[in-house]
């Protein structure tokens, strides 16, 4: 590898040990360096991301891949070859051969002492997308565990989508679900992108903010989801850096600056630390090191402060040996220096979600300066640094894994179930993958004492659904400390949480409102679609009942051979989708009975003669497929009539209702006559308008009238209207939930025998 240009400024990173394209300085000061003893680790840009630097090439590759056998090297060398030969007069944007950019590929693969299968996959990661190779080819010349990861890191742009976002969801989904299945796909595609960011310059500019943001939504957080923080890290400060070229350049200048004049204050702590932790019996390597740019840019947005009134910039990390040793170097320090309150967590007692383990303590050293304190283990370190690359195994059983491993398996099934739990839309896929990817997160506890870690904001449902499915679905209520709380509390550090589940109970469509992972959203909407689909069934079933009666046609009577017949005709993959969708309105009943009329024979039509004509019957207990107009509130006991809207169900009316009496003339194929069922059940909402006299507690007589006939009250309104002497008249306006019309019957006489309700009417 070249040496790094010169004119690139150094961003400062810590580490344990060099990973590709960097250069380690020792963690102490040096009199002689340029920075003037500033006792630091950095990290420069990888091969051929600058001008001046040498392209990644071949002999580059050998050299970094001396861990392996002769024979791995061999086949190394023939992918090599091969991917040379297909990309043979292919450029990338800055004019270099592309061969270099699956090399330097493979090179950052090779610093993560990958498999050679993975290097080779690295080296011909965009032969099926950009040449004429095939994945047989590629099967049949390196395997098939190659020609799978190949597979699974090229894009899905042969196939015809109907937007660029459809396309771009497609081939997301395609890459995640590949790496669920080998996590080697999703290594090779984030050593991919972290040369494509190095190497940004050269693309136009709205490509370069493209690739930039897409970076910061989706790659950057999956390597942190995996504990590659070396790798998160740049990726946000090369993302930063395209976004926003000129606020990077001028936080960079005050960066170096500010070590000029910080530069005392660090090397004093730093010498007292190196001093202090032998005495406490404690052998530590100790490293310097720089925040982040990006990372520091967020805190200034987030606090809205300027970079002057940002003291903690800078860090130290103190590598032990053992466990105990962490906790002593952690007293030693707090013996040492004075700790910032609010600012200690132990995340070796309680890991990150995935596996991360540090102790993290905020000190005050001389002047007054903050500096953040990480101690760990070497193990530790090299998780930290490296994550699931730094011990990985991708074909093994989960009772051989780490613990890095046991999570990073969870969420790669979890990535599984989720795909199961949606429509096949990409674009909704990707939408519950995003919201997992948070790296903060919050610890709770079951009442059993075990942890659960859930991102940052998720509530109970959250939390029940990370327990089971089952418990999700069937949460009533919950106790959070064993206090009474809301389905909707978002979860703090601490908590312990006890859900409480009933059989009878299922999903609100309310709960994906303030839901929060992935999980969760994922199976609330798959048991709601699954419940509307069963509605819908049973609703179109008795549509087209209602429909072939007015034909004179016994359905009860059909054969199933008839129906499936009509139903191959129609569209529709079985009956029960013909009938789903005459229940949600996307086919008309009448329509399809008319079709089943010509099916019959004139003996079997007349046969199947019967009285009268049945209106369908509702029971109230459809949440799915039935929806109850907002315009008139039906309850129980009220004429009614039914609307089937295209695609979303049969909404019901109550005879007389204004819209009804304005819209049925349009379109009277989609106006059904309904009965309620003898026997209903469930709540019903209704509105009422209340005119009182406007005088003191008036509010609480009325609510109280209400809640004494059994009301629950959803919402309330009060105003007053100004008429009357002294202005002393208002309104209410209740929503309230009641059982039929017999319920509201009575509780409208309950509130007129109130001596200050004047009126009381539905709305």
């Amino acid at each position: 590898m070249g040496p790094p240009a010169t004119e690139t400024p150094a961003l400062v990173r810590e580490t344990a040990g060099p990973i590709a394209g960097e250069r380690i300085m020792p963690g102490v000061p040096d009199a002689d360096s340029p920075d003037g003893g500033r006792p630091y680790v950095e990290y420069r840009f990888g091969p051929g991301s600058h001008p001046g630097q040498s392209v990644a090439t071949l002999a580059s590759l050998t050299e970094s891949i001396g861990y392996l056998s002769e024979e791995d090297r061999r086949r190394i060398r023939e992918a090599y070859r091969f991917g040379d030969e297909a990309h043979l007069g292919q450029f990338r944007s800055s004019g270099e051969p592309y061969i270099s950019h699956p090399i330097a590929v493979a090179e950052i693969c090779a610093s993560w002492k990958l498999d050679a299968d993975s290097l080779m996959a690295a080296l011909l990661h965009d032969t099926i997308e950009d040449s004429a190779v095939s994945k047989q080819t590629i099967h049949e010349r390196f395997g098939p565990q190659v020609a799978d990861i190949v597979d699974g890191l090229s894009k899905l742009d042969r196939v015809a989508f109907s937007s660029k976002e459809q396309q771009q969801a497609e081939s997301f989904r395609k890459m995640l679900l590949a790496m669920a299945r080998d996590v080697r796909v999703i290594l090779i595609k984030l050593a991919d992108r972290l040369h494509n960011m190095r190497t940004l310059d050269a693309v136009k500019s709205d490509k370069r903010k493209r690739i930039a943001n897409e970076t910061l939504e989706i790659y950057a957080p999956i390597a942190s989801r995996l504990g590659l923080y070396v790798v998160y890290r740049e990726l946000l400060d090369l993302s930063f850096r395209a976004l926003y070229p000129t606020r990077y350049d001028v936080l960079r200048r005050a960066v170096q600056a500010a070590r000029g004049y910080r530069r005392d204050a660090i090397t004093k702590v730093f010498e007292t630390v190196q001093t202090c932790l032998p005495g406490f019996g404690v052998k530590a390597e100790v490293y310097g090191r720089e925040k982040a740019l990006y990372g520091i840019y967020q805190k200034m947005r987030m606090k809205g402060v300027s970079f002057a009134t940002v003291f903690d910039i800078y860090g130290i990390r103190i590598i032990v040996d053992t466990l105990p040793e962490c906790y002593l170097a952690l007293g030693a320090l707090h013996n040492t220096f004075k700790p910032v309150p609010g600012r200690f967590k132990d995340y070796i007692a309680i890991p990150k979600l995935n596996g991360y383990q540090s102790l993290h303590t905020t000190l005050l050293g001389p002047y007054g300066t903050p500096v953040e304190f990480q101690i760990r283990t070497t193990e530790m370190q090299r998780f930290a640094e490296a994550g699931v690359a730094a011990h990985w195994l991708y074909k093994a059983d989960e009772d051989s894994f780490s613990d890095l491993q046991k999570h990073t398996h969870r969420w790669l099934q979890s990535l599984l179930e989720i795909q199961n739990n949606t429509t096949g839309e990409a674009l909704e896929f990707i939408e519950h993958v995003k919201v997992d990817l948070f790296p903060d997160a919050v610890y709770v506890f079951t009442p059993a004492g075990d942890i659960r870690a859930l991102p940052r904001g998720a509530t109970i449902i959250d939390y029940a659904y990370s327990i089971h499915t089952d418990v999700g679905n069937r949460a009533v209520a919950a106790k959070i400390n064993h206090e009474p709380a809301e389905l909707r509390t978002e979860l703090e550090n601490g908590d312990v949480v006890e859900v409480i589940t009933s059989q009878s109970a299922r999903p609100n469509p309310n709960w994906l409102s303030f839901v929060r992972t992935g999980r969760a959203r994922s199976e609330i909407r798959q048991f709601l679609r699954r419940m509307k689909y069963q509605e819908s069934v049973g609703l179109g079933r008795r549509l087209l009942a209602q429909s072939l009666s007015a034909l004179r046609i016994d359905a009860s009577t059909l054969e199933p051979q008839l129906l499936e017949r009509v139903a191959r005709d129609s569209g529709a993959k079985s009956v029960d989708d013909l009938y789903a969708d005459i229940g949600i309105g996307k086919r008309l009943a009448p329509v399809e009975a008319r079709a089943i009329a010509l099916q019959l024979s004139g003996k079997t039509a007349a046969a199947a003669i019967i009285p009268r004509l049945t209106p369908v019957f509702i029971q109230g207990t459809e949440q799915g497929a039935v929806t109850y107009a907002p315009c008139c509130h039906p309850v129980p006991g009220d004429a009614i009539i039914g609307h089937l809207r295209g695609g979303h169900g049969l909404a019901l009316h109550r005879i007389g209702c204004k819209t009804v009496e304005r819209q049925r003339q349009k379109d009277p194929d989609r106006w059904i006559g309904v009965q309620w069922s003898e026997q209903t059940d469930g709540l019903f909402r209704i509105d009422l308008e209340i005119e009182v006299r406007s005088d003191r507690g008036i509010l609480g007589k009325v609510a109280a009238e209400v809640a004494a006939s059994e009301a629950n009250i959803v919402d309330v309104q009060m105003e007053s209207d100004g008429f009357g002497i002294g202005g002393k008249n208002g309104r209410i306006r209740f929503g309230l939930q009641v059982r039929d019309r017999l319920h509201v019957a009575r509780l409208l006489r309950n509130l007129r025998k109130l001596p200050d309700v004047r009126k009381v009417a539905r709305s």
